[in-house]
């Protein structure tokens, strides 16, 4: 069981119904609860479930999450295991690795900074211009959060991340963190282009709760930044 959101969720028997309402999180945890009874055999509840589990890990209760993204990486694990050759289980899987990377302390970081890398380089390889360049998005952050002496690069994170936006130029949380990026490096003219894109882009049906909290975040940021 994901939690006790679990217990308020509903009735409804379909997981995919229950996920298009993910920003009600017992609905969230619901689905993820109906893809965890397949996700050992069946590959699209596996990736389906980590995909769950790390937007569950980035939004519920700050006590719950670390357990949940840790199921998450295990599902991510069992749909590569069932359909190796598949971007979605080894996108998923890093994503979850990420956040536990990100929020859990330096042995979570360097348990894990390697796989991140290799399970996204793997996601490029077999489909670069999956769900919009997601991938790259992704690598792009990586090498901009990832200190130099580990292989971070704010060079590479910008081709990675530019590269994303050539597969999707609405691509919010591209746009959204590159122009974080570039703003923080002083880019402030760029910066402010690329986050206007962001708060300007079209919502995409299957994303528009990401989308939402990639274009709050960008107009957050051009407050942030002094006019010229």
């Amino acid at each position: 069981m994901v939690g006790r959101l679990t217990a308020q969720s509903g009735s409804s028997g379909d997981p995919d119904e229950l996920y298009r309402r993910r920003e009600n999180l017992a609905s969230a945890a619901r689905a993820a609860d109906l893809w965890a009874q397949r996700s050992t055999t069946d590959f699209g509840a596996a990736w389906k479930r980590a995909r769950a589990c790390y937007w569950l890990g980035t939004h519920e209760p700050e006590q719950n999450r670390r357990g949940t993204l840790e199921r998450g990486v295990r599902a991510g694990e069992n749909a590569i295991r069932l359909a190796s050759e598949r971007p979605e289980g080894h996108f998923w899987l890093a994503a979850n690795m990420g956040r536990l990377a990100e929020s859990f302390g330096i042995l979570q970081g360097l348990k894990y900074r390697g796989r991140i890398k290799d399970e996204l380089e793997r996601v490029l390889k077999t489909d670069p211009a999956w769900e919009g360049g997601s991938a790259d998005a992704a690598l792009g952050q990586w090498y901009a959060t990832v200190p130099r002496l580990f292989g971070g690069s704010r060079q590479k994170a910008e081709q990675h991340l530019r590269r994303a936006l050539e597969h999707d130029a609405n691509n919010t949380s591209a746009l959204s963190f590159l122009g974080e990026m570039l703003a923080a490096d002083g880019r402030t003219a760029e910066a402010r282009v690329l986050l206007r894109r962001a708060v300007a882009a079209p919502f995409d049906p299957e994303w528009e709760p990401e989308d939402r909290e990639f274009k709050q975040k960008s107009a957050a940021l051009l407050k942030k930044i002094p006019d010229e």
